[in-house]
């Protein structure tokens, strides 16, 4: 049995869950998201209280298996979401990179010869608390996730004065550059 499928997924007080075949759809505080269920896959309420779903898979077939572990995962992140929401932070390093929340978007420094302009996809937050960190906040976590990386793409880390965008808490691993004449 799927360790990770098997767990049963907690709903939240003030989350509301609609199943409807294999149309699985949430709504809570930070907004509504919805999926379908692939076929072989069922989802249904445990016990009669129905403060918890459980996920189960028709036969032990290992398709079936690594469906059941994702589908879980899947719902679990649904409802995670529309309860709380995802945030992903990301930092800026470099001198005159800079980052700035304009209307709903990004206005990006990073040393080009040019401003980027980057508007933020319909469900997404975008903030700037101070000139160099960048959080992005929203319901759905692949796209909070992609959005993330979509921004970090503009300048990523390079290896040698470890200027660009990363992660929070990223490790960059640094080369060593030309020694001077000896």
């Amino acid at each position: 049995m799927s360790r990770i499928g098997k767990k049963p997924v907690p709903v939240p007080a003030g989350v509301t869950v609609r199943l409807d075949g294999q149309h699985f759809e949430a709504r809570g505080p930070k907004g509504e998201l919805s999926m379908e269920v692939s076929a072989p896959i069922t989802v249904g309420w445990e016990g009669e209280a129905g403060g918890t779903l459980i996920v189960r898979r028709p036969t032990d077939q290992k398709h079936h298996r690594a469906l059941h572990g994702l589908t879980r995962a899947l719902i679990a992140n649904i409802v995670q979401g529309v309860s709380e929401g995802f945030s992903k932070t990301l930092e800026i390093v470099g001198v005159g990179y800079r980052a700035e929340a304009r209307g709903n978007g990004l206005h990006l420094r990073l040393g080009f010869s040019h401003a980027i302009d980057f508007p933020a996809p319909d469900g997404i937050t975008l903030e700037t608390p101070n000139l160099t960190t960048i959080v992005v906040t929203g319901a759905d976590k692949q796209q909070v996730g992609h959005t993330a990386a979509v921004i970090r793409s503009f300048r990523p880390p390079e290896p040698y004065k470890g200027k660009g965008i990363r992660y929070l808490g990223e490790h960059v691993r640094r080369k060593a550059g030309k020694t001077a004449g000896k």
